[in-house]
């Protein structure tokens, strides 16, 4: 039986600090440790030759150049099945073949435009129609999905990430580039308003004996609204901005910090918590979306984003977890090494083995 070939469309990955750069990462990692004898599978980059350096012969590699979104300019070779990695990737097959989407959210329907002939939307549903199959990272995006959009009536899967943290770096030696002296919360993500920092922020207001630190890009419009708040509120000596962090940084946080604080109110699925819980961290995340179906009942939630009630839970359950410490870290242990990439990148391959046959 001849070799089918398979396209995943993962351009994103170079842009490693993303959620989707790091799910492009992951997922090729998985599968790198499957053996899949029957197919051949096919990764996109704006630079294959590091992918190449990392994952040899496993692999085809293929050279992402960015005007390939651009119909003229589309790739011409033919593929068995053409992955979609994300609901975002501007970048389609030229010729018609087997379709797979991965749909992470449809938030740019909340935060975009509603108005289904928005080009963002547009795009979104020419690239729904065409699937042969969808698979979606939570049951919340599945739900999303079915919200705005007439869904095809084609197989639908949903397959959960795994955790990123594999392994832990040793980070006895890190220094940090903020102050560590005094206990702290942490949290890490990209700097947009959906993260809802600025809960956190005002939060911290009502809090004097912790610090809190928060990791991500924040040259952006929002960075700028948080630094604001920070300033206007006098907190410079108790909320502080690492900017990007290395892996190491991010562990070392994590692994130091008193909770892992999560009030994001939109997410598609929200890695960090369960990087946090690796490290049998009590995770506080906002109720919305899909962040219960990540925390499960082991997590602890705010239902609203008022100063003084998320102050109070904050208190009341940092308590509990105390006085429980053993038994807690363990069970948000066991939690976060359930949500695993080897799992995941099986359960992906099963797709395109049955879209295949």
């Amino acid at each position: 039986m001849s070799q089918k070939s398979i396209f995943l469309e993962t351009h994103n990955i170079s842009n490693r600090a993303s959620g989707l750069g790091t799910f492009n990462y992951e997922l090729i990692k998985g599968l790198d440790q499957l053996s899949f004898d029957n197919v051949e599978i096919h990764l996109n980059s704006g630079k294959p030759n590091l992918l190449k350096d990392e994952f040899g012969d496993k692999f085809k590699y293929h050279k992402y150049r960015s005007f390939h979104r651009y119909k003229p300019f589309r790739p011409l070779d033919k593929f068995d099945l053409w992955h979609s990695v994300n609901q975002n990737s501007k970048l389609e097959p030229r010729i018609d073949t087997k379709y797979l989407l991965t749909i992470h959210d449809v938030n740019f329907v909340e935060e975009i435009s509603a108005d289904m002939s928005h080009k963002r939307n547009r795009l979104f549903l020419e690239k729904l129609n065409k699937a042969t199959a969808i698979t979606y990272i939570s049951e919340f995006a599945k739900k999303q999905t079915h919200q705005y959009f007439k869904v095809p009536d084609v197989p639908e899967h949903i397959i959960y990430n795994g955790n990123p943290i594999s392994t832990l770096l040793d980070t006895t030696n890190f220094v940090s580039s903020v102050p560590v002296d005094k206990p702290f919360f942490y949290t890490i993500g990209d700097f947009i308003e959906r993260k809802n920092y600025a809960s956190i922020v005002n939060m911290m207001k009502l809090i004097k004996n912790f610090n809190l630190i928060i990791s991500g890009n924040n040259n952006k419009k929002y960075g700028a609204v948080i630094r604001k708040l920070i300033d206007d509120n006098g907190l410079q000596n108790q909320v502080f901005l690492t900017g990007k962090v290395s892996d190491q940084a991010k562990q070392y946080f994590m692994k130091n910090c008193t909770a892992f604080l999560f009030p994001s109110i939109r997410e598609g699925f929200g890695l960090p918590p369960i990087e946090a819980m690796s490290f049998g961290k009590p995770v506080f995340l906002s109720d919305k979306t899909s962040l219960p179906e990540i925390g499960g009942d082991i997590a602890s939630y705010w239902t609203n984003f008022d100063p003084e009630y998320m102050k109070n839970t904050l208190i009341d359950e940092l308590e509990h977890f105390d006085k429980n410490k053993t038994e807690i870290a363990s069970l948000l242990k066991k939690r976060a090494a359930s949500f695993d990439w080897k799992i995941a990148a099986r359960e992906y391959l099963n797709v395109y083995n049955e879209i295949l046959k």
